[in-house]
C-alpha cells in the first residue's frame, strides 16, 4: 500500500543554517504562519560565528539583531544589547544567537548536528522539467546519529553560508603545488593570535595572505604579538598593487570601528611593523620539518619564502556541491544568483554599496529555492547582516503570498567612506571577508563590510545603487589587472 504525499503546501519550509541570517529567515516564516525547519550541521545555533568568537565586529548592536527575531525574543525577558555597543563574536552567540535558538517557537524547530547532504525536487531530476512546479522538495540530511533521513519541504532557504569553505592560496583560484600536503602550516582566516593559537605564532614567521578586513584584524594582532614577544616577525602579501582598499575611508567611514581599523594598518605598514608584497602570485608550498617554503612571484622578482605558518584570508566561496539536483541561476563571475551579481561584483563596485534588494533578486529557475545571507553573494565580499536580513524577511512575504511584500524593501546600512575607480591599481583577486573584525557579519561565518549609505526604499528588482558604481559592464573581460 503507498504512502499518500503530503501536498506541497502542508510542508515546512527548510531552512539551512543557523546562523544569524537563518534564525531570522525562521524568524519571518514564523510571522508569516510559515512553518520552518532548521537544519544545523554544528552542535549549536551560531556554531560558525562561535569559531571566531574573539572577534570584535566592526558593526555595533543595532545592526545586528534582525526585527522578527527581536519580537520573538522581547515576550521571554531579554536583556537587548546597547544598540552602539561593538559585539564579538561570542557575544553575538551568548547575547542574541542562543536565547533567539532557545526560544519556545525556534526550538522545537531547530535540529542541530544535522548536515544537509542533498537537495532535490521532490521525485524530479535537474533534467525533468513536466510538473516540476507541482513539487516540493527532498531534503537528504546526516543527523547526529550517523543516520541519513530525508526531509520533505514546501520550499528551502540556504543560509548556510560560506565560512568552511576559503579560496585557495595558489594563483588563478587553483591550488598552489603542494598547498595540500602543507595543511597543516596553514590556518583559517582568524586564528586566535592573541589567545588559544598563540604558540602558533610567538616568536616565528607568519605569513598573512588577503586583503580583507579578516586580514588586517590578523595583522594587527600579530603586530601586538611581536611587540610582546621577541622573535615574531610577519610578511603581508597580497594579489594587487595597492592596500588603499584596505586602509579605507577613516574618519568618514560611518561605522567608526571600520575606519579605525584601516587606519591602524596603515599605520603598522608605515612604521615597517611588517612586510607587505604586492603582486604576489603562490605557485608551490614545500613543507618541511617545522617550516614552509613559499615559492612564486611578487612584484618584479621572485617570491622565496620560509615561513613557520601561513594564514589563509583570501576569502571564501560558495560550495554548491549539495545543490547540484537544482535548477540555478547563477552568474558565471562571482557565483551569485544571476539578478544580484552586477550589484555586487568587486570588479566595480569598490565601495561596499548595496541597494535594497530582496525575493525577485533571489529568485532561481526552481521556485521556493533561494540563497540567503553570505552564500548568496557567492565570491563577492560586501555582505552586512543587515542585508541578509531584509533578504529573508522579503523571502517569506514571497512564500506567504504578500507580493507586495516581498517586492518593496527597505535597507538602512552605514557608508564606508571609501570608493574607488582605480580598480586596477587596487585590485586583489582574493575577495576576502570584509568584517569589522573579521567575517563578523556574516550570517554563518560574520560578515563583510558592505555599507550603503543612507536608508532607501526600491523595488526588489530594481537596479537604483545607494553609493558610487564604475559604470564598467559587468563581467566584461580585461577589467581587472
Amino acid at each position: 500500500m503507498s504512502i499518500p504525499t503530503p501536498a506541497r503546501s502542508d510542508l515546512p519550509v527548510v531552512v539551512v543554517g543557523a546562523g544569524p541570517v537563518g534564525l531570522a529567515a525562521a524568524a519571518h516564516l514564523l510571522e508569516r504562519g510559515l512553518e520552518p525547519l532548521i537544519l544545523e550541521s554544528g552542535a549549536d545555533a551560531g556554531a560558525a560565528v562561535a569559531r571566531w568568537g574573539h572577534v570584535r565586529l566592526f558593526s555595533p548592536w543595532r545592526y545586528d539583531v534582525d526585527a522578527a527575531a527581536r519580537r520573538l525574543l522581547a515576550p521571554t525577558g531579554w536583556p537587548e544589547p546597547d544598540p552602539d555597543a561593538l559585539p564579538t563574536g561570542a557575544d553575538l552567540v551568548e547575547h542574541y544567537l542562543a536565547p533567539l535558538a532557545a526560544t519556545d517557537a525556534i526550538a522545537p524547530r531547530l535540529r542541530t548536528g544535522t548536515r544537509v547532504l542533498a537537495v532535490a525536487r521532490d521525485g524530479a531530476d535537474k533534467t525533468r522539467s513536466l510538473g516540476r512546479e507541482r513539487r516540493g522538495y527532498r531534503v537528504r540530511t546526516l543527523g547526529p546519529d550517523g543516520q541519513v533521513q530525508d526531509v520533505l519541504a514546501r520550499a528551502v532557504i540556504d543560509a548556510s553560508g560560506t565560512f568552511s569553505t576559503s579560496n585557495p592560496l595558489g594563483v588563478g583560484g587553483l591550488p598552489a603545488r603542494g598547498e595540500d600536503a602543507a595543511e597543516r602550516f596553514v590556518t583559517g582566516p582568524l586564528p586566535d593570535v592573541l589567545g588559544a593559537d598563540r604558540s602558533t605564532f610567538a616568536g616565528r614567521h607568519t605569513l598573512v595572505v588577503g586583503m580583507g578586513h579578516s586580514a588586517a584584524n590578523t595583522l594587527l594582532s600579530l603586530v601586538t604579538l611581536a611587540e610582546q614577544e621577541p622573535g615574531t616577525t610577519l610578511t603581508w602579501a597580497i594579489r594587487g598593487g595597492s592596500a588603499r582598499r584596505l586602509f579605507g575611508g577613516g574618519a568618514d567611514d560611518e561605522l567608526p570601528a571600520r575606519g579605525l581599523l584601516g587606519h591602524r594598518l596603515k599605520d603598522a605598514v608605515d612604521a615597517g611593523r611588517l612586510t607587505l608584497r604586492i603582486y604576489v602570485s603562490i605557485e608551490q608550498l614545500v613543507p618541511g620539518a617545522d617550516t614552509v617554503r613559499v615559492l612564486g612571484r611578487s612584484k618584479d622578482a621572485p617570491l622565496d619564502l620560509e615561513v613557520h605558518a601561513i594564514v589563509n584570508a583570501t576569502g571564501f566561496r560558495p560550495d554548491f556541491d549539495m545543490l547540484r539536483e537544482i535548477r540555478l541561476d547563477l552568474d558565471p563571475v562571482v557565483e551569485a544568483p544571476a539578478a544580484l551579481a552586477p550589484l555586487i561584483d568587486p570588479n566595480h563596485h569598490s565601495c561596499g554599496t548595496v541597494p535594497p534588494h530582496g525575493e525577485s533578486v533571489l529568485a532561481h529557475p526552481d521556485d521556493g529555492f533561494y540563497l540567503a545571507g553570505m552564500k548568496s553573494y557567492g565570491r563577492a565580499p560586501t555582505f552586512l547582516l543587515a542585508t541578509g536580513y531584509e533578504q529573508v524577511r522579503s523571502i517569506a512575504a514571497a512564500l506567504a503570498g504578500d507580493r507586495a511584500g516581498a517586492d518593496v524593501v527597505r535597507l538602512d546600512l552605514p557608508a564606508t567612506g571609501v570608493c574607488s575607480t582605480d580598480l586596477a591599481a587596487d585590485d586583489e583577486a582574493s575577495g576576502g571577508c570584509c568584517g569589522g573584525g573579521g567575517p563578523a557579519d556574516d550570517e554563518a561565518s560574520g560578515g563583510c563590510c558592505g555599507g550603503g549609505g543612507p536608508a532607501e526604499t526600491v523595488p526588489a528588482g530594481g537596479r537604483t545603487l545607494l553609493g558610487f558604481a564604475t559604470g564598467v559592464a559587468h563581467g566584461r573581460s580585461g577589467d581587472r589587472a
